[in-house]
């Protein structure tokens, strides 16, 4: 089993700090706070970080879906029309689109990416976002309503008539009349009692956020006996931020930075926001953090796994930090458990992409983890004389010095 990276394409704004509208209770609406350095994920802006996560040799880029972003459908096809190889990994909400829809709009996207779609099934673990797309359901009766919705979409690909009888669905003669080729790969997430089933049954990698190994372990122990109870098997991924440099002194020199961008009570509110989900998965990413202490020591939760981000912003709140020799053993540490996908980002997510893709992905292909390794960026760039700057001697000399 290799290791499958993946970046992730800030469609709600990046920047130099923690950047995330989402975690203030009016969901960024009132776009009260402002910081510096941020930049508005305009299309221009996005195609940069897709095009190098391309370039760097991740698979795919992670796109989220909220009120508070872009629409993840309508931008990853954009930026599909400026890359070639990479996958989209479109996160989406059942219950804001029928589900024989939503399988014909995956099986277009198939079709005019030649294959580039990966589905990120987003049950929601806020009822305020929720109620905002006109759903009203409970946090159980939502991953009920998934289930139903993934059997629906399935059946559509089937090619054939589809009927489905269910609480939330009711479906008759559902199809598509192209079935996606390729199927898309299903990535879901969920901490809960009522997500452990869904995944089980229906999810092709169950994927959760950076906690500790011995959890993580926990987390997939669990979903792979509620699989095996199906006759199922489910591949594992992972969410986590990295910051990753030359040496680690420099890697925990820019979390302090960020850190030390942070006040009490930017935290405080982040916190008290996010202390509203519904989501289990959410509750776990703050008690990893001690109920937002701003102490490096005591945010590091495990061998350079550092909770700083979870300070400010929702969903993944870790970040792998250190060397890129550090970076990569937590990376083979996660893989050992089982953990085969790794959806990665940091801030900002273009810089970051270049210091994992340049520092971290050699290492890995290093010690046999990736089936692929990318090819270097200078291959056949034309040097002064005429000779690919990657050759042996193609690249001008630069001497520094005064002129003669």
């Amino acid at each position: 089993m290799t290791v499958h990276l993946h970046w992730f394409l800030p469609t709600g704004g990046d920047g130099r700090g923690l950047v995330d509208r989402h975690v203030y209770g009016d969901g960024g609406i009132g776009r009260g706070r402002t910081a510096s350095g941020v930049r508005p994920p305009d299309v221009e802006y996005l195609v940069q970080i897709a095009k190098a996560a391309e370039q760097l040799g991740f698979e795919a880029v992670l796109t989220p879906t909220g009120t508070w972003c872009e629409d993840a459908w309508l931008t990853t096809m954009a930026l599909a029309q400026h890359t070639e190889r990479l996958k989209f990994l479109v996160a989406f909400r059942p219950g804001v689109v029928s589900p024989v829809l939503a399988a014909q709009m995956a099986a277009t996207y198939q079709r005019i990416t030649r294959g580039r779609l990966l589905l990120n099934v987003v049950t929601g673990g806020d009822s305020a976002e929720q109620r905002r797309y006109g759903d009203f359901l409970d946090h159980d009766r939502r991953y009920a309503r998934t289930a139903e919705f993934l059997e629906v979409v399935r059946g559509a690909w089937n090619g054939r008539p589809y009927d489905f009888h269910g609480e939330h669905y009711r479906v008759e003669g559902g199809l598509t009349a192209l079935p996606p080729d390729p199927l898309p790969e299903i990535f879901f997430g969920g901490s809960s009692a009522a997500a452990g089933p869904v995944a089980a049954q229906h999810a092709d990698v169950y994927l959760t956020w950076g906690e500790p190994p011995w959890q993580v372990r926990e987390k997939i122990d669990w979903i792979r006996r509620l699989a095996q109870e199906r006759g199922r098997e489910v591949r594992f991924g992972i969410r986590l931020h990295t910051i990753a440099r030359d040496s680690a002194r420099e890697a925990w020199a820019t979390a302090d930075r960020l850190l030390a961008d942070l006040d009490a009570e930017t935290v405080a509110s982040a916190q008290a926001a996010l202390a509203r989900s519904e989501s289990v998965g959410q509750q776990r990413m703050l008690a990893l953090h001690g109920g937002g202490t701003l102490d490096r020591d005591r945010l590091e939760i495990a061998p350079n796994l550092w909770a700083g981000v979870g300070l400010v912003r929702g969903g993944a709140g870790t970040a792998l930090v250190g060397s890129h020799g550090d970076v990569a053993d937590r990376i083979e540490e996660y893989h050992d458990l089982g953990v085969e996908h790794f959806v990665l980002s940091g801030y900002p997510h273009l810089e970051e992409a270049y210091w994992f893709g340049e520092g971290v992905t050699p290492e890995l292909a290093a010690r046999g983890l990736l089936a692929t390794v990318p090819p270097s960026p200078l291959l056949g760039v034309p040097a002064l004389n005429g000779r690919p700057a990657s050759a042996p001697g193609g690249a001008p000399l630069i001497v520094g010095g005064r002129g003669r």
